[in-house]
C-alpha cells in the first residue's frame, strides 16, 4: 500500500520520515519508561507508607503532571516552531526529554529523603510533559510538510509508530529488568531503563540534526510570511479547530493508556495476572500497532481520513466490554488476545491519520501551535488522567464503570470527528 512518488522526491521524504520515526521513538521511550513505573515501581518505592491502592493512585497522579504540562509545551515550542522553524524545536524537545529521563533514574526514595523523592520525581516528570508537548507537532509536521500532497496520510503516519515503537521499547526493556528479584529489581533494578536512555538521545540527535527545514516552512521564512504572535492568530482564527483535534484525540490518547498503563493494575491488583504475562501482551500487541499503522495511513490517502479514523473510534466503543472480559479470563492467550484486539483495530486505526488530519486543519502559520495545542489538550483530560479515573471508577463501582468511561469517549471523539469534515483534500502550501 506505499504509494508511488517519484525517485528524487520519495529517497527525500523517505529519509524524513525514517528520521521523525526514530526520533520519535526515543522521545516516546522516554515517556512511557514513567508509565509503566508508576504502575509497577512507583508505589512501593515513592509511597510505601500508603495502601496499596492508595499509593497506585498517587503514583498514577504524578503520571498525570505529565500530562498538565503538555499544553505549555506545545504552546510554547508551537510558538517558536511556527516562528523559527519545526527542526530546532525537534532538536530542542529531544534533549529536554532526555535530560529528565535520565535524571529520573538518579532520584532518591522516599526512605532516604522521605517526601522530597516525590516532589523531585513530580518536577521531572513536568520537565518530561513540557518536552513532549512540543515533539509531537514538530515530528508530524516535519514528515508532512515533506510529504507529497495525496501521499501525507501514509508519511504522517510513520512518526506515529514511533509511539506503539516506543511503548514496544520501553516495554521490552522494563520486561527484562522485571526479571530480577523482587528486592533488587525495586532497589536498583527499575533504574536501568531510566539511565540507559541518554544512549538512545545522543542516536536521536545526530539523526535529527541531518535533517532538513520542510519546504513549506522555508518558503513561508523566505518570504518573511511567518506570524508574529501564532498562539493569538490561532486564537482568532483557528478555536473550532483546536476544540475539534482536542476532541478527535479523546478515544486515542485515553484508551492508549488504558490499555498500556491502566491494565497493568488492573491485571496485577484484581485479576491476579502475573505482571509478566500482561508485559509480553502489551509488547506483542505494540509491535502489531506499528505493522498496521502505516497501512491504516495509505489507506486514509485513498478513502480518506475520516472514514478510516470513524472505524477506530467505532471499534474502541465496539471492544470496551471485550477487552476486560478477554483479561478476566486470565490465560497468557487471553490478555494476548484483549491486547492486540484494540491496539490493531481500535488504536492504530485512529492515530494513523490522526496525524495528517490534525495539521490539515490549520494554515502554515500556525500549524505547529495548531496541531501541538489541540492534540495536548486532550492528553491532560484524556490521556495524564485515564489511569487515574479508571483506577478510582474500578475501586469504586466496578469494571462496567470503566468500559462506559471507554465508551464516552468514543462518542465524543466520533462527533468531533464528523463536524471537522474531510481534510485530505486540502493544500497546505498556502
Amino acid at each position: 500500500m506505499r504509494p508511488h512518488v517519484s525517485t528524487e522526491q520519495g529517497s527525500s521524504i523517505r529519509v524524513v520520515a525514517l528520521a521523525s520515526f526514530i526520533g520519535t521513538t526515543i522521545e516516546w521511550y522516554d515517556f512511557y519508561l514513567y508509565g509503566t513505573a508508576a504502575a509497577l515501581v512507583f508505589n512501593k518505592v515513592f509511597f510505601p507508607t500508603f495502601a496499596p491502592i492508595t499509593g497506585t493512585l498517587a503514583a498514577y497522579a504524578t503520571y498525570a503532571v505529565g500530562f498538565a504540562a503538555r499544553p505549555l509545551g506545545g504552546a510554547v515550542f508551537g510558538h517558536f516552531g511556527d516562528r523559527i522553524g519545526r527542526k530546532s524545536m525537534l532538536v530542542l524537545t529531544l534533549v529536554l526529554m532526555g535530560i529528565a529521563t535520565f535524571l529520573i533514574g538518579l532520584v532518591p526514595t522516599y526512605n532516604q529523603i522521605g517526601f522530597w523523592a516525590a516532589v523531585i520525581l513530580i518536577t521531572l516528570r513536568m520537565v518530561q510533559g513540557f518536552g513532549v508537548g512540543g515533539e509531537w507537532g514538530g515530528a508530524v509536521l516535519m514528515a508532512i510538510e515533506h510529504a507529497p500532497h495525496k501521499s501525507r496520510g501514509f508519511y504522517g503516519s510513520w512518526p506515529q509508530i514511533g509511539v506503539p515503537a516506543g511503548l514496544l521499547l520501553s516495554t521490552a526493556v522494563f520486561s527484562i529488568v522485571s526479571r530480577l528479584p523482587s528486592d533488587q529489581f525495586l532497589s536498583w533494578g527499575w533504574r536501568i531503563p531510566f539511565l540507559s536512555s541518554i544512549i538512545l538521545v545522543a542516536v536521536g540527535l545526530f539523526i535529527r540534526m541531518r535533517i532538513l527545514e520542510t519546504p513549506v516552512f522555508a518558503k513561508l521564512k523566505a518570504t518573511r510570511s511567518e506570524s508574529a504572535t501564532p498562539i493569538l492568530e490561532l486564537i482568532r482564527h483557528y478555536p473550532k479547530q483546536v476544540v475539534l483535534a482536542a476532541g478527535a484525540r479523546l478515544a486515542e490518547n485515553a484508551t492508549f493508556y488504558i490499555y498500556s498503563v491502566f491494565s497493568l493494575t488492573y491485571a496485577t491488583q484484581y485479576v491476579g495476572i502475573g505482571r509478566q504475562v500482561v508485559l509480553n501482551a502489551i509488547l506483542v500487541a505494540a509491535a502489531c500497532d506499528g505493522i498496521v499503522t502505516p497501512m491504516y495511513g495509505a489507506l486514509s490517502d485513498r478513502l480518506g481520513r475520516r472514514p478510516v479514523y470513524l472505524f477506530g473510534a467505532a471499534m474502541t466503543a465496539v471492544l470496551a466490554f471485550p477487552f476486560f472480559w478477554l483479561m478476566e479470563i486470565g490465560t497468557s492467550w487471553s490478555v494476548m488476545a484483549a491486547m492486540i484486539s484494540v491496539f490493531v483495530f481500535s488504536h492504530a486505526a485512529m492515530y494513523a491519520p490522526q496525524a495528517a488530519f490534525l495539521a490539515e486543519l490549520f494554515g502554515t502559520r500556525v500549524r505547529y501551535s495548531g496541531a501541538s495545542l489541540g492534540s495536548q489538550l486532550a492528553s491532560v483530560v484524556a490521556g495524564g488522567l485515564a489511569p487515574f479515573i479508571s483506577t478510582a471508577l474500578m475501586s469504586a463501582y466496578g469494571l462496567t464503570a470503566v468500559a462506559l468511561y471507554i465508551i464516552l469517549m468514543s462518542i465524543l471523539t466520533i462527533i468531533s470527528v464528523i463536524i471537522a469534515g474531510e481534510t485530505a483534500h486540502l493544500k497546505i502550501d498556502d
